[in-house]
């Protein structure tokens, strides 16, 4: 039997650990063989250590808390189904990604864009973590710095990505 904890922690860097598995996997076989069999090693750990660097930033980026909603991303459109208030938005609409932590701990991710009222998602909404991948094809968009802003514990807003000519959020 396996505690909760244990199964929660796993399933957070699940992606990390089968990178971690496949760098040792595939360098184990890249030093201990040699031909083709090295060269699929090497193939192996290559893909492997990308995989481990894109889940241990996954893993920073998810979070216990569980908050009502859920987060779809399909073909560039960002949904949040929330119980009182939702919306979507085109990633191409998007002009500011902010995320707003308030005194008492509570956190959501503002999406403004043209034409609608921004979008507010919850940081423990189901599949927020979609958004780290989701917002990426943003131009200039610094993905670190939206797994630094979601891992602050200050009360505030950060401006993670803002469009060229639009203005600051106040």
């Amino acid at each position: 039997m396996i505690r909760p904890e244990v199964i929660a922690a796993l399933t957070r860097w699940r992606e990390a650990l089968i990178g971690a598995s496949a760098v040792a996997g595939g360098g184990w076989l890249w030093l201990a063989s040699y031909g083709l069999p090295a060269l699929l090693g090497a193939v192996a750990a290559g893909v492997g250590s990308v995989l481990l660097l894109s889940g241990i930033r996954l893993a920073r980026f998810r979070h216990d808390i569980d908050s009502p909603g859920v987060v779809e991303l399909d073909e560039g459109r960002i949904t949040y189904l929330g119980p009182v208030i939702g919306g979507s938005a085109d990633l191409d609409d998007i002009a500011q990604v902010a995320f707003r932590r308030t005194a008492t701990g509570e956190a959501f991710w503002r999406l403004e864009h043209v034409g609608g009222r921004p979008l507010l998602i919850p940081e423990g909404a189901a599949g927020a973590e979609r958004l780290l991948d989701g917002l990426a094809p943003l131009p200039g968009l610094d993905t670190g710095a939206m797994v630094r802003a979601a891992q602050g514990r200050t009360p505030g807003t950060v401006i993670v990505w803002q469009r060229a000519g639009h203005r600051a959020l106040t």
